[in-house]
């Protein structure tokens, strides 16, 4: 068994960006899409959106470049640390928590128009009592007319099928190279999760492996 989700995310903070081929790219991109979905759920042009799982900042940051009044928390120090750089380097005023999904009472705001979860973050909750708590925490922070809205992999498929890798991506910046893929070590309907940085260096090549 590997890290703990909080465990897992301390220790990719550092370096999640190299997940992406464009990790600045993929912030204007996924802005382009979430944005105007967001403004149609909620009839606002400039919604009050809380990314209850904003990781890194990766939605957080372009929605707010975007105009939306954003809220961020995450259940990783290291990972909102890296958020509120993120933030402070392109003049974005973003609160930022640490806190689990399971307990948002560290968020003072509440009444948004939208919750955020996105990059598949509610299935890191492993029991349905556990989806229920946080969904009951979420829920507590919306508007009367607030909406969920999260992002997931479609679990009926994998648990049928069990894949055990996912393709690797090679992408190259700068002159160096990299690839992403990963492993996953199925236990029943759950699996644990091997994720592989490869990175090109001056003397060979660098791997970061992180398993949660």
């Amino acid at each position: 068994m590997g890290a703990s989700p909080e465990e897992l995310y301390n220790d990719l903070a550092a370096s999640y960006h190299l997940t992406f081929e464009d990790w600045d790219e993929s912030i204007v991109r996924q802005a382009a899409v979430l944005g105007p979905l967001l403004e149609r759920v909620t009839g606002q042009a400039s919604p009050r959106i809380m990314d209850c799982a904003c990781g890194i900042g990766t939605q957080a940051l372009g929605l707010a470049q975007r105009g939306h009044l954003l809220v961020g928390s995450d259940l990783s120090q290291m990972a909102i640390e890296r958020a509120r750089t993120e933030a402070q380097t392109r003049g974005l005023e973003i609160p930022f928590y640490v806190a689990d999904m399971l307990n948002l009472g560290a968020v003072p705001e509440s009444g948004f128009d939208a919750v955020l979860a996105a990059d598949n973050a509610l299935p890191h909750l492993m029991t349905q009592a556990e989806l229920k708590q946080a969904l009951a925490q979420i829920w507590a922070k919306l508007s009367e007319s607030g909406v969920l809205v999260a992002t997931l992999r479609d679990y009926d498929v994998l648990r049928a099928t069990k894949p055990s890798v996912q393709p690797p991506a090679f992408y190259e910046r700068d002159g160096a190279k990299r690839f992403v893929h990963q492993v996953w070590q199925w236990e029943g309907n759950t699996y644990v999760f091997h994720l592989y940085i490869t990175v090109q260096m001056d003397d060979g090549w660098n791997v970061k492996h992180f398993v949660s």
